[in-house]
């Protein structure tokens, strides 16, 4: 078993900040692109920050601006941190990724598989989730009793990875060609919606989770509190359903076909059942799927090893 620790080698240096503008320029399949999905072109500012060197990558705090605005003004800035490689990009540049992290946001956890593909010469994004982090106001949060704006939130979740991944696409010595997304639980949810609706993304690595959004809101531990209230107020699973089919990764899985997508998940997933895992699969016509012999919470166990195989996945190969 293969133990990293970084603390020793951290190099603190002065720091620099940057001041730019990207432009997220839509493709020619831009109009295959679900409407709720779509953007327009557009010329927005960023920010970065140097935060501290390491001997195979640099890490930057960097933030944009969402291209979907909210009633909550501080959600509407995106903030991340991106792991930057020192190492030669080589002729055709490194590959790019946005990393996701979990429901409960434990940054620590999507730093840690930024870190890993960074060292291994991938550019990496970790970027926040509406009303995460800086993003959060009081007493809002992304899963709550509103479930309307839960699942807004998932809307525009999928547009700031659109506009991250052109934003990376566009950073010395990233390969336009080798853009992925990924993520963990919802980030995998979430990721699994981005990649297939956006023509720039050609990989995706989706780890627990799966697609049937209503099933895993009313089934999921976490959720019990809001489903009672759900129920409470006269509305059923069909209601909630509806409510969220034109977020769910289901409903585009059609489009991961012929992308490079790497599945992983338990076997005894309490929060994301193994059929959700099945009928995305079945739905993203049948890409690579590995199973670990864990639940949800007891993946921790399996860490090591899924990473190590996400990280191999993420840094192999061009478009072909």
């Amino acid at each position: 078993m293969a133990i990293w620790w970084i603390g020793p080698l951290v190099w603190m240096v002065p720091e620099l900040a940057i001041r730019g503008e990207a432009r997220f320029e839509p493709t020619e399949a831009e109009a295959q692109v679900p409407e709720r999905f779509r953007l327009e072109a557009a010329t927005f500012w960023f920010d970065l920050k140097l935060r501290r060197s390491e001997p195979r990558f640099r890490v930057w705090t960097v933030r944009f601006p969402s291209p979907i605005e909210t009633p909550d003004e501080a959600n509407n800035t995106v903030y991340g941190e991106y792991f930057e490689p020192t190492g030669d990009p080589g002729p055709r540049g490194r590959p790019a990724v946005v990393v996701l992290h979990i429901l409960g946001a434990d940054f620590a956890l999507a730093r840690y598989y930024a870190v890993r593909l960074a060292d291994q010469g991938v550019a990496a994004l970790f970027m926040k989730l509406p009303y995460y982090g800086e993003r959060r106001p009081p007493g809002k949060r992304f899963l709550s009793a509103d479930l309307t704006r839960t699942v807004a939130a998932m809307r525009q979740g999928v547009c700031d990875v659109r506009r991250a991944v052109a934003w990376l696409g566009s950073r010395p010595g990233n390969d336009p060609d080798r853009l992925g997304v990924t993520g963990i639980s919802l980030g995998g949810i979430v990721s699994a919606t981005a990649a297939a609706v956006d023509p720039r993304i050609e990989r995706a690595c989706l780890l627990l989770a799966g697609g049937g959004l209503a099933e895993i809101l009313w089934e999921m531990p976490e959720g019990a509190v809001y489903r009672a209230l759900w129920i409470a107020s006269g509305r059923t699973l069909a209601d909630l359903e509806r409510l969220t089919a034109p977020f769910d990764p289901l409903t585009y899985a059609s489009g991961l076909r012929g992308k490079r997508v790497l599945m992983m998940a338990g076997k005894v997933d309490e929060v994301i059942p193994p059929r959700a895992t099945v009928a995305l699969w079945e739905a993203a016509g049948r890409p690579e799927l590995v199973w670990f012999d864990c639940g949800h919470y007891s993946a921790v166990g399996y860490l090591l090893p899924a990473l190590r195989r996400a990280v191999a996945f993420l840094a192999s190969g061009q478009r072909d």
